[in-house]
């Protein structure tokens, strides 16, 4: 049994001719890597696919929101959240989490004041596009619609309207003042659940895993316990292009000739290397101080997503649903990648690209460990002939390698 901290991951994953990932000239992504042309997927675009999948969703949960306007987040949350709590506090939890403070310093901010976001003041677009979830917004309701319901005590309302009546700048209605200084009072109150709002992330496991950057309000930022590279090719490519046509039926039926539309589509095929880290303890932190085995559990399953789910693009056209040939997975005290092994490309050889590319991939892990002495327990599984490299225990399939995982690395 292991007691490391880091998961690394390594997939390599065959795909037929295909245009999984885009750029913005609708030509797929590449990176120059050991001086040759790689296709490339982007990490956001298998991370998204990772939690937009199915299996996500039924080992996983619900993944959390991701969104920038306001007004659609709020119609989302009271939707969510109908029957539950009142409408009003519903919207006060969501502006609070993007709470913007008064840009004019004053001693007001210390009684409380405080100038509350609202999606007029916001504009529709003006937020950074962040993932929501919604527990976070269920475990801050109660207090927010306690608060509500008690209001102002006299003291407070008769202070505010003194404030207000000295105030010669009238930026705010005494109406907003009272509003604002309510706000005041529902942060005061939502302090005590700072830290319950981290157990939310157990239903969105994928803020847990990626993070969050919070800049302002109640959102708390989130370092990410997985890191996913950009995958690449162990091989040079050079892309081909798809010349295609669309054929009009009801002119071809009158006789006429020729396409009514042309164009073309870049494609390629070839042999993706995958790396991924999981830092376990950062997950445990991120999951409000889960168990280790709750962090190994959600690890089994993002090595089947690591190995299964591929995005989406052109898959109507090219249908490359492939899934990994083989996957490696180790505890290790540091994250390490294994990119380095396809810095000089591989060649093809009879069998094409994947069976030199798994070899390659595990000489690699064998040299790197024994260089550098780490210290690591790894295990395999792969559709190909056994690689052969010492300290590699042989699973027999994905998912004796997950359990593998979910095991603590014990055989």
């Amino acid at each position: 049994m292991t007691d490391k901290n880091f998961i690394n991951f390594h997939i390599l994953i065959s795909h037929s001719p295909s245009c999984l990932n885009r750029d913005d000239m609708n030509m797929q992504k590449s990176a120059i890597f050991g001086g040759k042309r790689r296709v490339r997927i982007s990490s956001q675009s298998l991370k998204r696919a990772m939690r937009k999948s199915e299996y996500y969703q039924s080992h996983l949960g619900s993944p959390s929101v991701r969104s920038r306007e306001l007004g659609r987040l709020t119609d989302y949350f009271l939707e969510k959240l109908q029957g539950e709590f009142a409408e009003e506090a519903i919207k006060k939890a969501v502006l609070l989490f993007v709470q913007a403070k008064s840009k004019d310093e004053t001693d007001e901010e210390a009684d409380g004041e405080t100038e509350t976001a609202t999606p007029e003041k916001e504009g529709k677009n003006t937020l950074a596009v962040a993932p929501w979830c919604v527990e976070e917004i269920r475990l801050l309701c109660p207090a927010v619609q306690e608060i509500i319901r008690q209001g102002l005590t006299e003291d407070e309302k008769k202070k505010v309207q003194e404030k207000h009546a000295k105030d010669k700048k009238k930026k705010s209605t005494l109406e907003q003042k009272i509003d604002d200084v309510l706000v005041g009072k529902i942060q005061k109150a939502l302090k005590e659940k700072a830290i319950a709002i981290n157990t939310a992330f157990n239903s969105a496991v994928d803020i847990a895993l990626s993070g969050r950057m919070a800049t302002s309000g109640l959102m708390s930022s989130i370092d990410g316990a997985l890191a996913v590279a950009h995958a690449i090719t162990t091989h040079a490519v050079d892309a081909d292009i798809d010349w295609f046509t669309a054929v009009d039926d009801l002119l071809d039926d009158a006789g006429e000739v020729g396409a009514a539309h042309l164009n073309t589509q870049e494609f390629s095929a070839g042999v993706f290397y995958r790396y991924a880290s999981l830092n376990l303890r950062q997950l445990q932190v991120n999951l409000g101080e889960a168990s280790r085995e709750r962090a190994l559990e959600i690890a089994s399953h993002v090595l089947h997503l690591l190995a299964t789910v591929v995005p989406s693009a052109k898959q109507q056209t090219f249908a490359a649903h492939s899934l990994a040939d083989f996957a490696l997975v180790s505890f290790s005290d540091i994250p390490v990648s294994l990119a380095n092994a396809f810095e000089a490309p591989i060649r093809e050889k009879a069998g094409g690209f994947l069976v030199p590319s798994i070899a390659e991939l595990a000489d690699y892990w064998q040299k790197s460990h024994n260089a550098y002495g780490l210290d690591e327990t790894a295990a395999y599984f792969s559709l190909r002939e056994a690689p052969k490299a010492e300290g590699l225990q042989a699973v027999e399939s994905l998912r004796g390698l997950e359990a593998w995982i979910a095991s603590n690395g014990k055989a």
